[in-house]
């Protein structure tokens, strides 16, 4: 018997992000998965290892790379929308969780019970992770719009931001501290 669910992951390539923006840069869900996940990493790494807190790196960046996985059958839905209200966003949130079941039915019976954990985001502490370096990923994204010359990104950069800084965890804060003018830069000042 053939599985399809990794093959069907692979198609995340071809998922364009910030759909109702103008973009110097396109944007596919495959690539922000990468970011989340490094960023992820960062975060979980920042948390247990500079601020002495529970976390698991690996775990949190192994979520972050599934994060999205059900928009290979729902699409990127813009957050204007999905956020609109508390009905529409209860909605979608059972419209990506039947997707999650039906990605989790493309593998073999032996892989759902690994594989589950991560398409659902089960754990609190890498949910609360993978939320905040998905969440970073798009600033990130607005900075590098900015940067190039793209205002269409200024309300967008304004709002990820104080999202961000609302988050309330440390490690967060500690990496918008330490880390995030470092992505303003070109690479002769990264240098």
């Amino acid at each position: 018997m053939q599985y399809k669910f990794y093959a069907l992951l692979s198609r995340m390539r071809y998922i364009t992000r910030w759909g109702l923006m103008r973009n110097s840069f396109p944007e596919n869900v495959q690539e922000h998965s990468h970011q989340v996940a490094v960023l992820a990493h960062a975060l979980a790494l920042i948390r247990r290892d500079v601020l002495g807190r529970e976390a698991d790196p690996e775990r949190c960046a192994t979520a972050a790379l599934y994060h999205d996985a059900s928009e290979i059958l729902t699409g990127d839905l813009p957050t204007p929308i999905k956020y609109y209200n508390p009905e529409i966003k209860r909605a979608y949130k059972q419209v990506e969780r039947v997707s999650g079941e039906k990605l989790l039915g493309m593998l073999p019976e032996e892989l759902r019970a690994g594989m589950a954990p991560l398409i659902f985001e089960d754990d609190p502490v890498s949910r609360d992770i993978v939320k905040a370096a998905d969440k970073l990923s798009a600033h990130i994204k607005c900075i590098e719009e900015l940067r190039a010359g793209n205002q269409e990104f200024a309300s967008a950069a304004r709002q990820t931001r104080q999202a961000l800084e609302n988050m309330g965890l440390p490690e967060l804060d500690w990496f918008l501290e330490h880390c995030l003018d470092s992505f303003g830069k070109n690479l002769d000042e990264l240098e």
